[in-house]
């Protein structure tokens, strides 16, 4: 599956952004989407990921009171909303699909987009 990020920018500080990851086939109930970022000199790290089938949820500690993670089934498509955004959430945002729960690992999924980048201005 081809997985397509998109929605990055830039803006200021305190201010909110919507990434949004299509398919390139239906999600199944079976799949998990997740979203990871990657900052320049740091390592990909998980932010939030979502159940397909069911919706259930996980965050990262860091993003759970300003990120919220949603599911538009007519569009086929993963959003995530960020709000209160910060400069120290500048990075590269990654959506990706694994079979199973929406766990944090980033081992655990196997098919990646290519990124969207998010730039906070202080």
């Amino acid at each position: 599956v081809q997985l397509q990020a998109s929605g990055g920018g830039l803006v200021q500080a305190g201010n909110s952004l919507k990434v949004s990851c299509t398919a390139s086939r239906r999600f199944f109930s079976s799949d998990a989407v997740g979203w990871f970022r990657q900052a320049p000199g740091k390592e990909r790290e998980f932010v939030a990921a979502i159940a397909w089938g069911g919706g259930r949820i996980s965050y990262a500690d860091s993003t759970k009171d300003r990120f919220r993670i949603s599911k538009d089934s007519a569009k086929n498509t993963v959003n995530m909303q960020m709000n209160s955004l910060q400069p120290e959430d500048t990075a590269v945002y990654y959506c990706a699909v694994r079979t199973g729960s929406p766990i944090r690992s980033i081992y655990d999924y196997k098919y990646w987009g290519q990124g969207t980048q998010v730039t906070v201005s202080s």
